[in-house]
């Protein structure tokens, strides 16, 4: 499935919107940190790697921006685990 994630700064959270259901990873700047807190999708939207492509983007920002990943969602914990090279 094909998922566009939008980053939304002035929220401090990546989104996409499948279906009408807006599943979202929320983040917040701590220093040379960012701390993602959070995964929210809808039960609607479940296992259609929304949550995956949400983490990819938001792990792609940080390293673009040179920022430590302080992964407090259990998500993104085990997404990073997962994908070691990202």
């Amino acid at each position: 499935m094909d998922v566009d994630v939008t980053h939304r700064p002035d929220r401090s959270r990546f989104e996409a919107e499948v279906d009408g259901q807006v599943a979202y990873l929320d983040y917040r700047r701590a220093g040379d940190t960012v701390v993602m807190p959070h995964t929210v999708v809808p039960s609607e939207i479940e296992g259609r790697g929304v949550a995956g492509e949400l983490t990819r983007t938001a792990v792609a920002w940080a390293r673009d921006h040179s920022l430590e990943i302080d992964a407090q969602c259990s998500y993104v914990r085990g997404w990073l685990a997962e994908h070691p090279d990202a």
